[in-house]
């Protein structure tokens, strides 16, 4: 047989099925084509839509009066509040939100579709309704709270623990959904392999599908502690605004607003810096590539 001659590879090209195709790398595709403006200028519009808020944030900062305005006993109390109930509010959401990811994502049953759509539906609620439900609910008159007060003497609206059940209530589907993502990205063969060698499927789950996915919960975690830390739609309607018990940080903003613009910009700044925190633990998961 007498292969094609001329240009060198003709034969490696013959016997391969036909011409190689030069293999762009991925990082330098479309260099030198430039920018569309229709595309540009759109995107230029949209980042200095989000960055300018925050730069005008720190450009009318007052740091001369940072210090005396962040030493006050109303702010440490505010942060110290809401660093707790946050951590209480993941804490409730770990316990509860991981098994209910597991449900979600290894068990089929009827309307499995319904029931996460339901899971999700306070990350589009608005939080001034989830409160509203929350009081319907667990209230003194709520469906569910009129006996935990005749029996148990537990009332939750306006109290610290009424805090955290507001924070968790918003909070705990951000964990769901990153738990249940990484299990469906968990090769499940691991937990039937523990299962052929007699482990119950508790135990698989504890001892095989835990660690698995452990990047997985921290990263939902992380996410759930920092939105029960900003939140307040839910958290001034079911458990109010009162200073050194249901007071947190973005309350404090809010209050200090009306009467003192400096001071609800320095309490900003410290929401503002645990944010970047918040995104700096997560720079690996989502601000890298490949």
């Amino acid at each position: 047989m007498t292969l094609p001659t001329g240009k060198p590879g003709a034969a490696a090209d013959t016997l391969q099925g036909g011409p190689r195709r030069r293999r762009v790398p991925t990082g330098r595709r479309g260099v030198g084509r430039g920018v569309p403006p229709a595309l540009l200028v759109p995107a230029l519009i949209g980042l200095a839509f989000l960055l300018v808020p925050l730069i005008a944030l720190l450009v009318r900062a007052p740091w001369r009066n940072l210090p005396e305005l962040l030493s006050s006993a109303e702010v440490w109390q505010a942060l110290q509040l809401s660093l707790v109930c946050a951590t209480a509010a993941t804490a409730v959401s770990l316990v509860i939100g991981v098994p209910l990811a597991w449900l979600l994502a290894r068990v089929e049953f009827p309307g499995r579709g319904l029931v996460r759509a339901l899971v999700t539906l306070p990350l589009v609620l608005p939080p001034v309704v989830g409160g509203v439900a929350l009081l319907m609910a667990l209230g003194r008159n709520g469906i569910v709270g009129k006996w935990l007060d005749s029996w148990f003497g537990i009332t939750l609206p306006f109290t610290t623990a009424g805090v955290v059940v507001a924070e968790a209530f918003v909070a705990m589907p951000f964990l769901v959904i990153s738990v249940e993502g990484t299990l469906r990205a968990a090769d499940p063969r691991y937990e039937e392999a523990a299962a052929t060698l007699g482990a119950s499927r508790f135990t698989a789950f504890r001892r095989v599908t835990l660690p698995l996915i452990a990047p997985g919960i921290a990263a939902g975690a992380v996410l759930a502690w920092a939105r029960a830390l900003g939140e307040f739609g839910a958290t001034i309607t079911f458990a109010g605004n009162f200073p050194g018990r249901t007071q947190t940080m973005p309350l404090a903003v809010y209050l200090a607003l009306q009467s003192d613009p400096e001071a609800a910009i320095a309490l900003s700044l410290v929401l503002l810096t645990v944010s970047i925190a918040v995104l700096a633990g997560l720079r690996d998961r989502w601000m890298t590539a490949g």
